[in-house]
């Protein structure tokens, strides 16, 4: 029995050692992919970028289908830039906007962001240090976060101000989720490639920015 004790020893600190390696190695590649989607935003907005629309749709889904393919090999990171560079220059027009639209645009994005921050890391802190497992939520995530694309698309005709907020409220608690989810598949094992959490925990805040900055712009927006 003692041969068998160890090995299941052996085999439980190595899944432990491998836990700890791709957590570690998604919030250091997540901070870089950050500071450089902050940068790519910065010169969006500092040479006064136009909106993508469609093509920017097509450009992220490209970029991230890209990534997931090359994910287990080192062309992986450069497509996790890329696609993590793009986003950030889609977020410029987006965020100009705000600050031409409402008086008060600049403290609505510096308070989204601060909220995102904090957000995140009590969430990220809360999963690692309770141990909780958060997977079970997979499919209502998915099935929240299908809706809300839904009822977005229907609001494009139907220009219903709520409904955009209901969406928005939605879509932020739908990427608070994920990251409990992902987190957890971290942490338990389902989660092995450290390219495709960082995208994941990536898009999440993201989704959670753009929507809170929604949610205080329709709340305490100051229109010009």
């Amino acid at each position: 029995m003692r041969p068998q004790n160890s090995t299941v020893t052996r085999a439980q600190e190595q899944s432990l050692l491998q836990t700890h390696t791709v957590l570690r190695n998604t919030y250091m590649l997540l901070s870089m992919t950050l500071l450089f989607s902050a940068s790519t935003a910065w010169l969006a907005m500092v040479s006064n970028a136009a909106p993508m629309g469609i093509l920017g749709l097509f450009g992220m889904f490209g970029l991230l289908f890209l990534t997931q393919a090359l994910s287990n090999s080192a062309w992986g990171l450069v497509s996790c830039f890329a696609f993590t560079g793009f986003m950030g220059y889609t977020l410029g027009p987006i965020l100009n906007m705000y600050l031409g639209a409402f008086s008060n645009g600049e403290e609505l994005i510096f308070t989204s962001l601060g909220a995102t921050g904090i957000t995140f890391l009590a969430l990220s802190a809360y999963v690692i240090k309770s141990r909780q497992n958060f997977t079970y939520m997979g499919g209502f995530l998915m099935a929240a976060l299908l809706i809300a694309i839904i009822a977005s698309l229907a609001n494009i005709f139907l220009q219903m101000p709520m409904l955009s907020l209901v969406v928005s409220c939605v879509v932020a608690l739908v990427s608070a989720g994920l990251i409990l989810f992902q987190t957890s598949a971290i942490i338990e094992g389902g989660e092995r490639n450290y390219i495709m959490a960082t995208i994941s925990l990536y898009v999440s805040i993201f989704n959670l920015f753009v929507s809170l900055l929604q949610i205080l712009a329709s709340l305490a927006g100051n229109r010009d």
